[in-house]
């Protein structure tokens, strides 16, 4: 990766973050796989520690929370016997936030669908906002007291849960049909107005579009849980610091007032250490499951 000259960097990256696959990066640069990974993997450890030291006090007002399903190395149903339950293998899970007025994605983390994962998720969440908000998540009951112990009082919390209706063929290859939702409050008094996951789950979409490894329906996926924390971390720089936001006009993280310009790839690719040591970490929220 170190011999790769700046401009082919560049270029292997802006092809990851538009949505292509690795292998296909490779046909289309002339990069070999294992330089490509490489490089994945110590952008995507800058980008992290990049994100963690830039989204601290933000004046958020209404966040939105949600999980993104994938698998990794195998779906669960072919994890091998000596494999099963292993974290990183078979089913894993996106923790997401945004920021609904500013488009911004101020914490996102790789784990299981639980209670642990949750309380994690949710304190990184506090500890990076600045005043009160407004926060609404979907019906998982593991968010109540995650939300209670990070948050206490100091919330606005309510829970929009979908009602599904729908046979077993209807779901196989699309979503089932929503035909309701019911808002329930916790804590606080949040505006009726503006309980809603849409933001959210419009944003699932844009990974699942920009990702190749979260496509459905395919057959890109993550190997390796390093991997595929790496490109969540390289999405979400670029997403936050690099794309204007259709609706916006300028980038989440201008719109928030923690970058003055738009990002270039260049310099997503200048926050690599020089020289490279490897990366320090996977997934560093994640990596206490």
């Amino acid at each position: 990766m170190n011999k790769l000259s700046r401009e082919k960097q560049v270029q292997v990256i802006a092809a990851l973050v538009e949505g292509n696959s690795v292998n296909s990066t490779v046909r289309m640069t002339g990069v070999h796989k294992t330089t490509i990974l490489k490089l994945l993997a110590g952008l995507g450890c800058a980008c992290a520690d990049y994100q963690d030291r830039t989204m601290r006090n933000l004046k958020c007002k209404r966040i939105q929370c949600d999980e993104i399903w994938q698998f990794v190395y195998a779906k669960a149903k072919n994890v091998p016997e000596e494999k099963r339950g292993e974290f990183g293998v078979g089913d894993v899970w996106t923790w997401v936030a945004i920021d609904a007025d500013t488009k911004l994605v101020p914490a996102f983390m790789v784990g299981n669908r639980d209670a642990r994962s949750a309380s994690i998720f949710i304190d990184d969440l506090k500890d990076r906002l600045a005043n009160r908000v407004q926060l609404t998540a979907d019906g998982l009951r593991v968010y109540v007291d995650a939300v209670e112990d990070a948050f206490g009082a100091d919330v606005d919390y309510a829970q929009l849960a979908k009602i599904h209706g729908a046979t077993q063929e209807e779901t196989r290859y699309s979503p089932a049909e929503c035909i309701g939702c019911e808002t329930k409050i916790i804590q606080g008094q949040p505006d009726k107005s503006h309980i809603s996951t849409s933001y959210v789950e419009r944003q699932n979409l844009t990974m699942r579009m920009r990702m190749r490894r979260f496509t459905r329906l395919t057959n890109g996926f993550s190997k390796k849980i390093e991997n595929h924390a790496y490109a969540l971390a390289l999405f979400y720089m670029h997403y936050n610091f690099c794309r204007i936001h259709q609706t916006l006009r300028v980038t989440p993280a201008m719109e928030s007032g923690i970058s003055d310009h738009v990002w270039t790839i260049d310099e997503i690719v200048a926050l690599l250490p020089e020289p490279t040591h490897g990366p320090r970490g996977p997934y560093r929220k994640s990596n206490r499951q």
